[in-house]
Order: C-alpha cells, then sequence, then structure tokens
C-alpha cells in the first residue's frame, strides 16, 4: 500500500517544482528584451514602406529600452525578407513590416510565393492604413470620376493609367475602377515604382495615375501640374480638403488602402507578444507619430491588435482575389 504521507509529500514537491519553474519562466520572459532586434524591411531603401519602418524602430526602440537595426531584404516584391521573419526564431528577436503587397497581392498571385500570409506569421498590429487615389493630367477634361468614367466609355482604348507596377495596389485601383464602371477599356501602363509613374503624369505622358496618397502627388495638385479626383478612402484627408473621397464621389465601392502591419514569426509566445503589442500601440498613440505619418500620406491604426489584424487581412485576401484572379496577375 502506498504511504499517503510520502505520496502527499511527493505531490508538494512536484508543486513547488512547477511553480519555481514557471516562474523561473516568468521571469525569463520579464526580462524580455534583453538585447538587440532586428526589424526586416522587405523592400529598398527609400520607399514608404522603409521610411514608416526606421521611424516606428526609432520610436519603439526608446519605450523597450533596446536597439532596433533594420535590416532592407529587398526582392520578389517583398517575398525575399518576409520569407526570412516566417523561418526565423520565434523569440521576439525578428520583426517584419508587411503591407499589402507582401500579404495580399504576392499570395493571390503567386501560389508559389513560399509563405502563407495567415499561417506563417504571428501579428502584431496594423499600424498604418494608406489610401489610393485617383488623378489625371490638368489637361484631360474629366472633373470628377463620374465624369471620368464617361469619358472612357465614349472613348474605349483611348485612355490609359499608369501605376507602380503590375500586380500592385495601384495597379488594382485602375483594375477596380474599370470593374465598377461596366469593364471599361483603359490599357493599363506599368512602371517600376511609384516616382518614374508620377513623374509622367505630370509630363503629360500619361493622363490617368492611380498613386498611394503620399506628400508628392498631394503637392502636385495643390500646384495644379496633376488633378487628384478622388481619394480612395473613407474620409477626406485634411491634406487636400478640396479632394472629395470616392463614396462622396459616387464611387462607394471604390475605398482601397494600403496598410502596413508588424509581423512576428509563428508560434511567437503570448507574453512577448503582449510586451510589443503594448509598446506598439503607444508609439502609434504619440502625436508626433501621428503628424509624421500624416505628412506621409498615412494614418496610425491606434486601436490595431493581434486579433484585428488577422480579421482585417482576412477580408482583404478575400476582397480582392476575384480581381487578382479575373486580371490574371501574377
Amino acid at each position: 500500500m502506498i504511504n499517503r504521507s510520502i505520496l502527499s509529500g511527493g505531490i508538494a514537491v512536484l508543486a513547488a517544482v512547477a511553480m519555481q519553474w514557471n516562474s523561473g519562466q516568468a521571469m525569463a520572459q520579464g526580462k524580455y528584451p534583453e538585447r538587440t532586434l532586428r526589424l526586416v524591411v522587405p523592400f529598398a531603401p527609400g520607399g514608404v514602406n522603409d521610411i514608416i519602418g526606421r521611424r516606428w524602430a526609432q520610436d519603439l526602440s526608446r519605450l523597450i529600452g533596446q536597439s532596433i537595426i533594420v535590416e532592407n531584404r529587398a526582392g520578389a516584391s517583398g517575398g525575399i525578407g518576409s520569407q526570412e521573419v516566417a523561418r526565423a526564431k520565434p523569440d521576439g528577436y525578428t520583426m517584419l513590416i508587411a503591407n499589402t503587397t507582401t500579404h495580399v497581392l504576392s499570395p493571390l498571385g503567386n501560389p508559389k510565393l513560399g509563405y502563407d500570409p495567415l499561417k506563417d506569421f504571428t501579428p502584431l498590429g496594423i499600424i498604418t492604413l494608406v489610401p489610393t487615389g485617383v488623378a489625371v493630367h490638368p489637361s484631360l477634361p474629366p472633373k470628377t470620376l463620374k465624369e471620368l468614367a464617361a469619358f472612357a466609355k465614349k472613348n474605349p482604348g483611348k485612355l490609359s493609367f499608369g501605376s507602380a507596377g503590375t500586380g500592385s495596389i495601384t495597379h488594382l485601383t485602375g483594375e477596380l475602377f474599370k470593374k465598377l464602371n461596366g469593364d471599361l477599356n483603359i490599357v493599363h501602363v506599368p512602371y517600376k515604382g511609384a516616382g518614374p509613374g508620377l513623374t509622367d503624369l505630370v509630363a503629360g505622358h500619361i493622363p490617368m495615375y492611380t498613386p498611394t496618397i503620399s506628400s508628392a502627388p498631394l503637392e502636385y495638385h495643390k500646384q495644379g501640374r496633376i488633378r487628384m479626383l478622388a481619394i480612395c478612402s473613407e474620409e477626406r484627408l485634411k491634406a487636400v480638403p478640396d479632394v472629395p473621397t470616392a463614396i462622396q464621389a459616387g464611387m462607394p465601392e471604390l475605398v482601397v488602402q494600403a496598410f502596413n502591419a508588424i509581423f512576428l514569426p509563428p508560434n511567437t509566445p503570448k507574453p512577448i507578444v503582449d510586451t510589443l503589442v503594448q509598446a506598439n500601440q503607444k508609439v502609434l498613440a504619440s502625436a508626433d507619430m501621428q503628424e509624421f505619418l500624416r505628412k506621409a500620406g498615412a494614418e496610425a491604426v491606434t486601436t490595431s491588435s493581434p486579433e484585428r489584424a488577422t480579421q482585417f487581412l482576412q477580408k482583404e485576401l478575400k476582397r480582392w482575389a476575384p480581381i487578382v484572379r479575373e486580371t490574371g496577375i501574377e
């Protein structure tokens, strides 16, 4: 027969060991972070993703008391850097600043991408939303979205629109505009990045452009060198109060907002995620950070969370899947 006192004593020892182990774990987790972190930017230096990522890393570094190294790992439309983070050790020391291209458009257009945007990452949160817009050269007669659609119908195949590249969010903005207005015959002209296309619009080499909103197109609009017909967001931008939203312009389904989000490797421990979520929310609540983002044409998402980020991503994947499929974008 088993001695009950020995049994109860053994249980007590095991309980004590378990408590000590859990305490040790909590202490170890409480020390996080205790060394330098790394933020991977999956695009070349100088772009919106890089600019926002560097400022975010700078502000987060102050809050958590550890330096953050920013590494640009460009290639494959953000795929190379994203894959690297998806396969990194889930210890909270490697992060990714991703966007609509890396986590919606590329996965939809390339089944051999090498990662799943939902399964292979732990979301920290959506940090910014950047709307796209519809702009034309001042020489073009239309002054509203409806007039532009009517002009395209009367001149099939004679109108073209530029984008930052095939498969980009700016490309899909143009395709969505065409689809919403009866599959308009407007020729797509892809550029290698946002800058060249905008330059050609200002020069009059292309009549229409669908940019992501940043300081450059907004300034050109103010100067009268381009005409912004609409901002594809739910609210008007304070920077250009004369430009209506797509909703106000009569096309409520033409709301297109590119996002920037922070992701960690899959299976990152929840205590680490919670620590970074709290720090991230403090960064985005800063008035200085919000002003910085507004000048870049972005809005801070101060209420995001891992759960909301996942829901947002699921909706975006569902929304764009038929457009990517119908246009044959790869």
